[in-house]
């Protein structure tokens, strides 16, 4: 049997013609030309009644993008991952640690002595 037999073959559900009197006018739209530091350029297509954003984050590497082609924003600084007590050591000084450790041990000791249950 060569054909198959079926009378739709290549077609899928929905399909046919979408063309402009199917779906109906397309709104009017711009295109806006945003560079970014690696010397990309990306054309971004919005509606004639949107606003256009200063930055756009480029598609090819990610970087933010700006309008100007002359002077495309720098790359942005990553910091280093920070431990919770790099961030706690950043806000107290070794005495205030000190006092601080002092007063909880105190307060430990005090629950221990009068028969609380502490883990």
């Amino acid at each position: 049997m060569a054909g198959g037999g079926n009378a739709i073959r290549g077609s899928r559900v929905g399909a046919g013609p979408m063309g402009e009197a199917e779906r109906g006018e397309a709104a009017p739209r711009q295109s806006v030309t945003y560079y970014c530091s690696h010397d990309h350029r990306s054309v971004v297509t919005f509606s004639i009644e949107a606003a256009i954003p200063e930055a756009w984050d480029c598609p090819r590497c990610g970087l933010p993008a700006s309008l100007d082609s002359e002077n495309p924003p720098p790359a942005p600084k990553i910091e280093p991952y920070k431990t919770h007590l790099a961030y706690v050591k950043e806000r107290r000084s070794d005495s205030e640690a000190a006092d601080i450790l002092d007063e909880a041990l105190q307060l430990l000791r005090s629950r221990r002595k009068n028969g609380e249950i502490i883990f």
